[in-house]
């Protein structure tokens, strides 16, 4: 059985994210979402990792074979806790290549049986970043459609101004 890790902060959880979860969840037998704690990143996250794995598990609950967990160790460590022989890594661009290829290589010295695969962002997610998301909700724009309907209550809720 095949069984790999989709790994990410899922700050908050974007339909990319979701996209690339679904399509490794195709071709993988079974397939884990480590959702990294993180707490360090851009001054820490604004949901909390219990919120952002329950995210992730309402919005793949049509997924038989994916699992959500929280991590934080080494990505390498957590796959070998999981027994997991792939990292699946979604790409957007040339910058996210450029990133995810050097941690590919650094976690390929770390264990070499484990490998790295890339799925590439479908065009209608090339552009889309946990970032930009948090930007557009906190300045009361709508993230409909670029998040799970899960997380756009959330972010209206936690990131609501008045007007």
């Amino acid at each position: 059985m095949k069984r790999g890790l989709c790994p990410g902060t899922f700050d908050p959880l974007t339909s990319g994210h979701l996209d690339i979860i679904e399509r490794a969840a195709g071709i993988l037998d079974d397939l884990v979402v480590g959702v990294a704690l993180s707490p360090d990143k851009g001054g820490g996250p604004l949901f909390s990792a219990a919120e952002r794995v329950s995210f992730v598990e309402e919005a793949t609950k049509h997924l038989t074979n994916v699992t959500v967990r929280p991590f934080d160790t080494l990505l390498v460590d957590f796959a070998h806790e999981i027994e997991a022989t792939v990292i699946i890594k979604g790409l957007r661009a040339v910058t996210d290549f450029e990133r995810e290829f050097q941690m590919a290589q650094l976690n390929y010295r770390l264990d070499r049986k484990i490998e790295t695969m890339f799925i590439m962002a479908i065009p209608d997610y090339m552009y889309l970043s946990s970032s930009a998301v948090k930007e557009i909700a906190r300045h009361g724009g709508s993230v409909k459609g670029l998040v799970p309907d899960v997380v756009h209550d959330a972010l209206r809720q936690r990131l609501a101004r008045s007007h």
